[in-house]
């Protein structure tokens, strides 16, 4: 059951709120979902939240065997099928894609969450924004839509593909925000330098950048390249995880950390990545971000392991007035790699690539083999088209820059502008050629 504007809502509120919700759906999951009285061995889901930890964690696997064995949604499905309103699917950007299945209530539930994230980052009444993810099964697409016109916002269904014709969109319907990946403007740069000579990427008019999808919008430099060569406010509006919500957090008009917006439905835990053993949730704390639904009817999750490594940046109310919890996304466990017994997160490794100018920001590491690694494979490309080889000593330079910020040795490959592949999709930075 939400709660109005419960990003601004006492504490206290949200905890009892919260509290008197999971009363109802414990026994609802304990009595409905098959998955989760195997996953907890027989053992009743304790009556307080704060001892949740008593109960084992559900991982991405676990769902994944589920719906193999009991497809399509998997035996985690609480509520009859007649029950499901809506269905999607995961983009499987970190492993096989999953089936989504939301109620009417859940729905709605996720648009009014999602509405709040992207309200925080400037949307509302007036804006005309066009949504450019991927409308096809992925929760990105529809469902994202929903949460865009929550705001109060005029919504423009584009999707992907055909860019050129996004253009001309954008300046026919004096489109003032956008709704997409980070790396999408990129794309969309190049389209413009190569089919409509003389216009500018600021010339569009666009005051909103909404981003979601993938990591490092937190980082300073890539807000910054975006605000000049499009003039806009660049906002990380839509941070989810599909399985659980698909917008749960979101930066406001003051804060470049996220916000924690689903205090009302969601009940968020932080544990040690190794051990899964309970952290704190304190101003500071940093550890793997776990989630419980407190308000599901058809997927209901209890302690999921979302894999995000996270840290929390405030805990009181912050500047633009909000309860909710300030945190910012460090990386996603599957996606760390182990250098020299060093854990490195690709936004890390963008955040010193960002740094420098003479780069596109457009980079991957690509690892050969299961590791361990005694150095971190980085392929960099270079800002902008060149008629002669890069100065010497460039890659060394950007390798040092690297053991000098993160402490890493690294190996840096540069590559002409242009050369790796820009997406209107999901991204992926970390390439494992030991893995499909």
């Amino acid at each position: 059951m939400l709660i109005d504007r419960a990003d601004f809502a006492d504490p206290g509120l949200l905890a009892a709120h919260r509290q008197a919700s999971w009363e109802r759906q414990r026994g609802y999951v304990a009595q409905r979902s098959p998955l989760h009285r195997r996953a907890w061995g027989g053992k009743a889901p304790p009556a307080r939240l704060e001892a949740l930890a008593e109960l084992p964690l559900v991982d991405k696997e676990m769902l994944r065997a589920s719906q193999r064995e009991h497809p399509p949604f998997g035996d985690y499905l609480a509520s009859p099928e007649t029950k499901v309103a809506r269905v999607h699917r995961t983009s499987g950007t970190t492993g096989t894609a999953m089936n989504l299945a939301l109620s009417a209530a859940d729905a709605h539930e996720t648009a009014i969450v999602g509405a709040r994230c992207q309200a925080a980052g400037g949307l509302g009444p007036g804006h005309r924004v066009v949504h450019c993810l991927n409308y096809k099964l992925w929760m990105g697409g529809y469902t994202d839509h929903t949460t865009l016109e929550a705001t109060g916002a005029a919504v423009v269904p584009f999707g992907v593909g055909d860019t050129q014709l996004l253009v001309q969109t954008i300046r026919e319907l004096g489109i003032t925000a956008i709704s997409c990946t980070p790396s999408y403007p990129a794309v969309l740069e190049r389209v413009i330098a190569e089919h409509f000579p003389g216009l500018k990427p600021r010339d569009l008019g666009l005051k909103l950048g909404l981003f979601g999808g993938e990591a490092g919008l937190d980082n300073p430099e890539l807000r910054q390249r975006l605000e000049a060569a499009w003039g806009f406010k660049p906002r990380n509006a839509n941070y989810g995880v599909s399985d659980v919500f698909c917008n749960f957090a979101g930066q406001s008009e003051l804060d470049n950390d996220l916000h924690f917006m689903a205090l009302d439905v969601l009940h968020p835990e932080l544990i040690e990545p190794e051990s899964g053993n309970p952290i704190a949730w304190r101003d500071g704390a940093q550890g793997e971000l776990v989630l419980t639904h407190v308000s599901r009817e058809c997927q209901p999750l209890v302690r999921f392991r979302t894999g995000d490594i996270v840290v929390l940046t405030g805990t009181g109310k912050a500047r633009c007035g909000r309860t909710a919890p300030r945190l910012r996304v460090i990386g996603r466990s599957d996606d760390m790699v182990v250098v020299r017994g060093i854990n490195a997160f690709p936004a890390q490794v963008a955040a010193v690539l960002n740094r420098n100018a003479a780069l596109s920001g457009e980079y991957r590491i690509v690892l050969e083999g299961p590791g361990p690694y005694d150095a971190l494979p980085v392929e960099a490309e270079l800002a902008e088209p060149r008629d002669s080889e890069p100065q010497a000593g460039m890659a060394e330079a950007v390798a040092a820059a690297i053991k000098r910020e993160l402490g890493l040795t690294a190996r840096v490959m540069l590559l002409p502008f242009g050369a790796l592949p820009r997406t209107e999709g999901k991204t992926r930075r970390v390439i494992r050629k030991d893995r499909p």
